[in-house]
C-alpha cells in the first residue's frame, strides 16, 4: 500500500498506532549502545518469551551483540492490515531481524501465543531443527489473560488490592491531574485467577517441557523478570493482586532453581527489575505518578536506567559466560538496587507526600513520563521525521 504519516492516536495507557521508523531507529541505537567487537562474543543459545518490547527486546539485543548469542523469540504481535500500522513490537522485530543478519547473527521469531501447546511445540521443533539446547531462557510474558492449554479455561488478570479498599494517590493519564483514587477490593476468584495469568504456571511448563525433550543445555539458566517497588505502590502491587500473581512466580523459581540444579548444574532465578514505562504498567494506578517522580530522582543523581542498561547489568553482573549470580537472602537477583537506595527513596517519598498537579507540572516529571511513552511506540524519537510518509506494511524475513 502507499506511504502514510503516522502520528499517535492516544488516549491513556492506550497507543493504537505505531511508527516503524521510530522503532527501528531506537533498536538500531540499543545494537549500537550494546555492540562489541565479534571477537569478545561468547556465543550460546538464547531464547527469550515475550522478546519484541521493554526488558525482552532488550536483553534479546543484548544477548545479540553484547555476547554474539543465536536468539529464538516468542512474542504476540499485530501485524500491519490496510491502513493499520503494525504494533511496536511487531516492527521492534523486524528491525531486529535486519540488524542481525547484518551482523552474521542467527535470529528467529515466532508470533503467536506462547500460553498455547502448539507454540511451545513450534518453538521446540525450531530449537532442535535450528539452533539446539538453550542456554539462556528469559521469562518475560506480559498479557491481561491466559487460556490454560489443557483445559481451555481462560483466566482474566485484574489490577486490584487484596483485603480492604484503600485509597491510592496517581495522575490522571488523560488530565495529567494528581489525584486519589479509591482501589477496588478483588474477590477470591479473581486472586485466582489474575494468579493463573501472571504466576508461575506457564514458566514451570516451558522449563519442564524444554528439560523433558534435552532443549536445556548443561548449566543452563532461566530467568524471570518482576518487579517489587516502594511501599507507596504496594497496595495495588506487591499487596494486590499482582504482587499474589509475583509470589507465585518466585515460588515457582525456586523450586525450578532445584530441578535445575540437579539435572543440568544450572538455575532459575527471579529478577526484580527497575521500573521502566511500558503499557502494562502505564496501566497500574499509582505507578505513573511514581515512576514521574522517580526519573527525575534518578536523572539527577546520575543512576537512572532504562530497560537496555538494566538487561546489560544483568548479562555483565550475574548471567554472562562464567558467572554466579549474586541473589538476596530470597534468592531473587536485584536490578533495582540503585532505584531501591535510601537516599532516592526518601527523596521519591518526599515528593510524593507533597505533590499536586502543580508541582508535578513544575518538577517537569510527567512530560518525561509522557515522552518515555510514546517512545515505546516509535513517537518522539529523536532524529526522526513525522511529517514524511513512510511504508508500514513491513514483515520480517
Amino acid at each position: 500500500m502507499p506511504e502514510q504519516v503516522v502520528q499517535p492516536r492516544i488516549r491513556g495507557f492506550v497507543c493504537t498506532t505505531a511508527h516503524p521508523g521510530g522503532c527501528a531507529v531506537q533498536v538500531s541505537r540499543q545494537a549500537a549502545q550494546v555492540r562489541r567487537d565479534p571477537a569478545a562474543w561468547s556465543g550460546g543459545n538464547l531464547l527469550v518469551l515475550g522478546s519484541s518490547t521493554g526488558y525482552g527486546l532488550a536483553t534479546r539485543v543484548t544477548g545479540a551483540f553484547r555476547y554474539g548469542m543465536s536468539s529464538l523469540g516468542v512474542c504476540f504481535e499485530r501485524p500491519p492490515k490496510g491502513d493499520r500500522t503494525a504494533s511496536a513490537g511487531w516492527y521492534n522485530t523486524g528491525a531486529f531481524h535486519g540488524l542481525t543478519r547484518a551482523a552474521g547473527l542467527k535470529a528467529e521469531t515466532l508470533n503467536g501465543d506462547a500460553f498455547s501447546n502448539e507454540v511451545l511445540a513450534q518453538t521446540m521443533d525450531r530449537l532442535r531443527e535450528g539452533f539446539g539446547p538453550v542456554d539462556l531462557l528469559v521469562y518475560s510474558l506480559a498479557a491481561p489473560k491466559r487460556q490454560d492449554p489443557e483445559t481451555g479455561q481462560v483466566y482474566q488478570s485484574v489490577l486490584k488490592t487484596v483485603g480492604r479498599q484503600l485509597p491510592i494517590k496517581t495522575v490522571n493519564l488523560n488530565t495529567e491531574e494528581v489525584e486519589e483514587v479509591a482501589l477496588e477490593v478483588a474477590t477470591p476468584q479473581e486472586i485466582s485467577d489474575t494468579v493463573a495469568v501472571m504466576g508461575g504456571a506457564d514458566l514451570r511448563r516451558w522449563v519442564e517441557a524444554l528439560l523433558a525433550a534435552g532443549l536445556l543445555a548443561p548449566g543452563a539458566r532461566v530467568v524471570a523478570y518482576s518487579y517489587l517497588g516502594p511501599e507507596v505502590t504496594w497496595p495495588i502491587y506487591r499487596h494486590g493482586t499482582i504482587g499474589h500473581a509475583k509470589a507465585d512466580l518466585e515460588v515457582t523459581c525456586a523450586s525450578l532453581n532445584e530441578t535445575l540444579a540437579k539435572f543440568l548444574g544450572g538455575g532459575c532465578y527471579v529478577s526484580i527489575n527497575k521500573s521502566i514505562v511500558t503499557q502494562a504498567s502505564a496501566a497500574i494506578p499509582a505507578v505513573p505518578l511514581y515512576m514521574s517522580l522517580l526519573f527525575d530522582v534518578m536523572t539527577r543523581a546520575g543512576t537512572h536506567e532504562g530497560p537496555l542498561e538494566q538487561a546489560v547489568r544483568l548479562m555483565a553482573d550475574h548471567l554472562g559466560p562464567g558467572l554466579r549470580p549474586t541473589t538476596d537472602d530470597e534468592g531473587r537477583i536485584r536490578l533495582d538496587d540503585l532505584e531501591m537506595t535510601p537516599a532516592v527513596q526518601a527523596e521519591v517519598l518526599e515528593r510524593w507526600s507533597k505533590v499536586t498537579t502543580e508541582r508535578l507540572a513544575e518538577w517537569g516529571s510527567f512530560a518525561r513520563f509522557q515522552r518515555y511513552f510514546r517512545q515505546c511506540f516509535g513517537f518522539d524519537v529523536a532524529g526522526v521525521d513525522y511529517t514524511r510518509p513512510v511504508e508500514t506494511d513491513l514483515g520480517w524475513d
